[in-house]
């Protein structure tokens, strides 16, 4: 009797043992190191979009002496924003494990788990693609100072910057498509369209969404964005057929 009793208890702290590593597994924590003296008193917050524009506050810290730590759990990633206030400061994927936030004038990045590792790769790339371009432009202004801007230079620069358009372009194509199954598709997708003056579908969107799973196409935030966007392309085409119809007016009456 007495080992079976025994045995009964070392069962229940077996289960117990489980449920608690399980319950770890899905805990994520961050600890955060700011140099940007400002953010020090101010609170920080995660947020995330929820319907009709609305955002959710997930979890909050304070910076003080120029760190800052959060807590909690997560059942399954999702994209939040940190914020101080209503201003975005960085995006990071809320999942479990140690994330490590660093804040300072020059940058802001998230390390320390898979999807915030491949997501800042991707930002990185993406900057680096940019800087180029930025480069390229500021080569021109100076050869143009210079007076040495002829149609031979003209070329060259132009061909470099449609190889290096093409390469962000497919960049971000290709991490998206890769990433239709997780969260990171539909996070880069709306923070890369998001940017565009009002939502449009464009010709690499409709690539995008040609191929796209249902896991993806049925996203809120996809959803929504695509709602707009055909609403916004049916106004440019009403207005495209107006205008071509009123300058076949005019040309009509002066025949």
């Amino acid at each position: 009797m007495y080992k079976s009793h025994t045995t009964l208890f070392a069962l229940h702290i077996s289960l117990f043992a489980l449920l608690f590593l399980a319950s770890c597994g899905s805990g994520y924590k961050i600890d955060g190191s700011s140099s940007v003296s400002s953010l020090d008193g101010k609170t920080l917050s995660l947020r995330t979009p929820v319907a009709d524009g609305e955002w959710l506050t997930v979890d909050s810290a304070a910076v003080e002496h120029g760190s800052f730590h959060m807590r909690g759990t997560a059942d399954s990633a999702i994209m939040v924003t940190l914020c101080l206030g209503d201003e975005a400061i960085l995006p990071l994927i809320l999942e479990p494990g140690h994330l490590r936030v660093s804040i300072s004038n020059a940058d802001a990045r998230v390390s320390g788990t898979p999807l915030n590792n491949a997501l800042y790769q991707f930002i990185d790339r993406r900057n680096e693609l940019e800087t180029q371009l930025a480069e390229l432009e500021r080569r021109e202004t100076q050869l143009i100072i210079e007076g040495d801007y002829s149609d031979e230079r003209r070329a060259e620069l132009s061909a470099e910057a449609e190889t290096i358009s093409a390469e962000a372009s497919d960049h971000v194509k290709t991490f998206i498509t890769d990433n239709y199954e997780n969260v990171l598709g539909p996070s880069v997708f709306i923070m890369m369209y998001s940017s565009l003056p009002y939502p449009i579908i464009t010709e690499q969107i409709e690539d995008i969404m040609r191929t796209a799973p249902m896991s993806f196409t049925q996203n809120m935030m996809v959803q929504d964005y695509m709602t707009k966007a055909r609403e916004n392309m049916k106004l440019i085409e009403e207005h495209r057929k107006l205008e071509e119809s009123s300058i076949a007016a005019a040309n009509a009456s002066t025949k």
